[in-house]
């Protein structure tokens, strides 16, 4: 384990905010925290409690301007504002700007392995930092550590339940025999679905993963990005398909899946005591390997502290 580290947190959701609240707890300090329109740079180290306190109260984490957050002095710049796909901006140009100071990045947005991938490692050869993005796939569940352990060139493919928002949508139509109008309302009622569903249930977040996971498995082979993947998502899954798989002993999950021909999502049918129909809001991934044979490594796979915890592992992770 490395010392401790000084951060820079960009983005002041879930994420972003747990990491603040829990970076000393890991022997690091957060020197600089932005949200989109303020941000709090301290050298010695920001008060944490009061920054996340101004964020609730008035809706902005400090008195000064978001950019001061990246120009000031830190190890590591932790890039956890929303992911937006295409040209992954802003994140994109946080990560850009710190690798060319040369400074370490960990990165919680999806964006821009997703979407750039091929610009980030040209940069990140570059620079004397190091870029990690171990929450970017499956929250707190150590998919692409566990990978690098393996060695990617000895993961043959990768599958798996990777978005809580459609399981736990699908998991309830089967439970309780309900629709998916009913469930997914259920769902926003519960905050595990969005005000707007889109990116879940259409299984757009389950495919950036799924691509970020085969940007790894290729070692620089070839770039992936969401249009490569082939995506289905669960929209249009009826209740009565959930009843006729359930009479012969399967369910339905929405299933991501990486091997080196394709990426792709769709619902398919798995058998109801397989590893991969997890329940609820709960993720999986299952590793096929030449050596050490099928893994299966499942957990929270969202969530501000379960999501930070992976974060906070890849900073100590970095010399």
């Amino acid at each position: 384990m490395s010392g401790g580290k000084r951060l820079a947190v960009v983005g002041a959701g879930a994420v972003g905010g747990s990491v603040v609240e829990l970076a000393r707890e890991y022997g690091h300090t957060v020197t600089a925290f932005a949200d989109s329109s303020s941000a709090v740079v301290d050298a010695d180290g920001i008060d944490a409690d009061s920054a996340l306190a101004r964020k609730e109260s008035e809706g902005r984490v400090g008195s000064a301007d978001p950019e001061a957050a990246l120009d000031a002095e830190y190890d590591v710049l932790v890039e956890a504002t929303p992911t937006t796909l295409g040209d992954a901006e802003p994140g994109f140009s946080h990560v850009r700007g710190a690798l060319e100071r040369d400074r370490h990045v960990v990165l919680a947005n999806k964006g821009p392995v997703a979407e750039r991938y091929a610009d980030l490692t040209a940069l990140e050869r570059e620079s004397a930092g190091e870029v990690r993005f171990e929450a970017t796939v499956g929250g707190a569940i150590p998919v692409l550590s566990t990978v690098e352990d393996l060695s990617p060139g000895h993961v043959t493919a990768a599958r798996g339940v990777l978005n809580g928002t459609a399981n736990f949508i699908l998991s309830r139509m089967a439970a309780e025999g309900l629709g998916y109008e009913h469930v997914l309302a259920e769902a926003q009622d519960l905050g595990v679905a969005e005000a707007d569903p889109a990116f879940d249930v259409e299984g757009t977040d389950a495919a950036l993963k799924c691509v970020i996971l085969a940007n790894v498995l290729a070692e620089g082979d070839r770039e992936y990005t969401l249009a490569d993947a082939d995506v289905e998502g669960i929209q249009n899954v009826p209740g009565s398909a959930l009843e006729l798989a359930a009479e012969d002993g399967q369910t339905i999950r929405l299933i991501g899946e990486c091997t080196p021909e394709a990426v792709r999502v769709s619902p398919r049918l798995v058998p109801q005591n397989a590893a991969l129909a997890v329940t609820g809001t709960r993720n999986i991934v299952q590793l096929e390997t030449e050596h050490a044979g099928q893994l299966n490594i499942s957990g929270r796979g969202a969530g501000g502290p379960e999501t930070a915890s992976a974060v906070l592992a890849d900073v100590g992770r970095l010399d």
